[in-house]
């Protein structure tokens, strides 16, 4: 398939030239290709920033929720059509901020979606605040003296609380990112996708040429369906040492997705939005909790 099916003419796109963002939608429009997902077969989910302008500029199914919520529409949807393949784009600050207890609970309930999360360790659309990922040290108009709190480790939590897939690339490696996506996008689970994306505006630090230099591609050596080992890696470079891996941390196969263990699939699989709904019975049951 031609990723050009994704094309959405005439988008206003609002990222700054240079952003890694543009990268990543690249990416991902030749993933869904690859993968043969069309626009029709597609919904994009996103919360509020640079990141979640992403599905307005792809050709697809889109919702476009609250700050740091976007989890939660991206769980109803995959339940209530199993049969769509649900996408949820978020940036380090919606996702791992505003949307931090959305984050942890959704990986508990194991929707069968992918979720990408820009990470530029800066709040890229508000001018520049840190961000919960942002390094020890690192400074801006809002924290002058530096940060000093630890940065959140998203692959690290998603490991302990037993995401089914774990994977982070980097805007700047298009292959790799590719190659990523779509093993994302096939995994029956929730996948966590982490993108290390540069902010060329608001964030001198983390350029390019850092993530290149402080960054390495785990080799085959790497055992993902190892949990102790996946976390152990996870844990690199977050303590400021060392470099950050990029690959597939984790799979867990064989754990039910959320969809699996609801009730009303158990023995009619036909998606909800199909069903017709039995008014009177509906009434009856309303009525009932309010004890008429």
């Amino acid at each position: 398939m031609d990723p050009e099916i994704f094309e959405m003419e005439n988008a206003d796109i609002a990222w700054c030239p240079g952003c890694g963002d543009f990268l990543i939608l690249k990416a991902l429009k030749q993933a869904l290709a690859d993968l043969e997902l069309g626009p029709e077969k597609l919904v994009l989910v996103s919360g509020i920033g640079q990141a979640g302008k992403l599905p307005h500029y792809l050709k697809s199914n889109v919702f476009n929720g609250l700050h740091g919520r976007s989890l939660s529409p991206a769980t109803g949807i995959k339940a209530s059509n199993p049969d769509m393949v649900v996408i949820d784009v978020s940036g380090d600050g919606c996702m791992y901020g505003e949307g931090g207890n959305h984050f942890m609970h959704t990986i508990r309930r194991n929707p069968d979606i992918t979720n990408i999360v820009l990470n530029n360790m800066v709040y890229g659309l508000t001018k520049g605040q840190a961000s919960p990922t942002s390094q020890v040290d690192f400074k801006t108009p809002f924290q002058v003296d530096g940060v000093f709190e630890e940065p959140f480790n998203p692959l690290a939590v998603a490991i302990t609380l037993g995401a089914s897939f774990v994977a982070r690339t980097f805007a700047g490696d298009i292959p790799h990112m590719v190659e990523v996506l779509k093993k994302a996008i096939e995994h029956k689970g929730y996948s966590l996708v982490d993108i290390f994306q540069p902010c060329v505006t608001f964030n001198k630090v983390n350029t390019f040429t850092w993530f290149k230099e402080n960054t390495y591609l785990m080799d085959d050596t790497h055992n993902p369906y190892l949990k102790i080992e996946a976390l152990k890696r996870a844990l690199e470079g977050n303590d400021g040492e060392g470099k950050f891996p990029l690959g597939i941390f984790y799979i867990k196969k064989g754990h039910p997705t959320f969809e699996e263990n609801l009730s009303v699939y158990k023995k009619d699989k036909t998606p909800l939005f199909w069903r017709k709904v039995d008014k009177n019975k509906l009434k009856n049951l309303i009525d009932s909790k309010r004890g008429l």
